[in-house]
């Protein structure tokens, strides 16, 4: 690689530290790893705030701004990162940052947030038409603010290295950690999957988690008062996954009719009962292929699906990954492994 590829990151007053340093650690990693192979580094990272100098993260610590944003040359920007945190509605109301934005966009190879940054980048207009998503606590606020983004409430990011619907260009990631996930996406997209795994080994995590993974268990239902017409129901379901759990059973254990309880789920919880039932028998398959309990036919079986293949579909679809790739990837065998 001939020139460095500059990494910039936004940072404002009582942004989230872990949205900056983590997917920034990541490239400076990444710079590590090629230096012990033998090459050069291949990224320059750079903070960029309201002016240069010292900014105050939510945690208290002082990050240190190389530049002002206003007075970088966005020709030279690689990919521009927009982190989120508790000053995130403070910038979301920035007319200067938000224009600065705006016109510096075209510019960049990449531009994409991390967790309630993305709330940042849809306030300057450019996710509108695009598939974003966010922390999950920040859906509701997204979904709500910008009816003309496609949110998607339970992946971890949606870079697309082959560009489909302009997502090599412009991209969001979820919650804190989903941004470590993003920046090795990116590493693996500039320097291949290797390099990629090197970064993640170094970092001690076992394998980068892929950006359809859903973002948080489905087993961790709501609290009983949030939910209180189906707090009985989601608790007896997960002791009964390999029972019959069709919409007339649920309904009969519920004492409602099919019609209403299918209603009341998309109330209090924005699904119907099959999607639920499907996270949750999906969730306790993860817990056992994580701890070595069964096999996958085994698991399958256990947790309602009946048969591997189902398992396999229903993995593929909310995790973007195979039974198989899962327990290789995050199996207890993989943690005794590298301990």
């Amino acid at each position: 690689m001939d020139a460095l590829r500059t990494i910039a990151c936004l940072i404002y007053p009582e942004v989230m530290s872990l949205d900056v340093t983590g997917p920034l650690q990541v490239f400076a990693s990444a710079n590590v790893e090629r230096q012990r192979q033998g090459f050069a580094p291949c990224y320059r990272i750079c903070l960029l705030a309201e002016q240069a100098g010292p900014v105050s993260t939510s945690a208290g610590i002082q990050l240190i701004a190389d530049q002002a944003w206003r007075d970088s040359d966005a020709a030279r920007i690689d990919t521009l990162l927009i982190p989120g945190g508790l000053g995130e509605a403070a910038q979301c109301r920035n007319p200067a940052l938000l224009a600065w934005l705006r016109g510096v966009e075209p510019q960049l190879r990449r531009l994409g947030s991390v967790c309630s940054g993305a709330l940042i980048l849809a306030a300057a207009g450019l996710l509108d038409g695009r598939r974003a998503t966010t922390h999950w606590a920040d859906v509701d606020t997204l979904r709500r603010g910008h009816p003309q983004v496609e949110v998607l409430a339970d992946c971890l990011h949606t870079y697309d290295p082959h560009d489909r619907g302009g997502a090599a260009h412009i991209f969001t990631s979820a919650g804190v950690t989903a941004g470590i996930d993003l920046a090795l996406a990116l590493v693996e997209a500039d320097l291949g999957r290797a390099m990629a795994l090197a970064v993640a080994r170094r970092l001690v995590m076992f394998l980068r988690r892929p950006g359809g993974q859903a973002q948080f268990s489905a087993l961790l239902s709501p609290e009983p008062s949030r939910v209180p017409r189906l707090a009985a129901l989601l608790e007896w379901i997960p002791a009964h996954l390999g029972s019959d759990l069709s919409l007339q059973r649920l309904a009969e254990q519920a004492h409602m009719t099919p019609r209403t309880l299918s209603r009341v789920f998309v109330q209090e919880l924005g699904m119907g009962p099959g999607r639920y039932v499907e996270r949750v028998r999906l969730e306790a398959a993860r817990t056992l292929l994580q701890d070595a309990q069964a096999s996958i036919a085994t698991v399958a079986r256990l947790t309602g699906f009946g048969h591997a293949e189902n398992l396999r579909r229903s993995f593929h679809k909310h995790l973007a990954i195979s039974p198989q790739d899962y327990l290789q990837r995050f199996g207890q065998h993989q943690e005794n492994a590298h301990a």
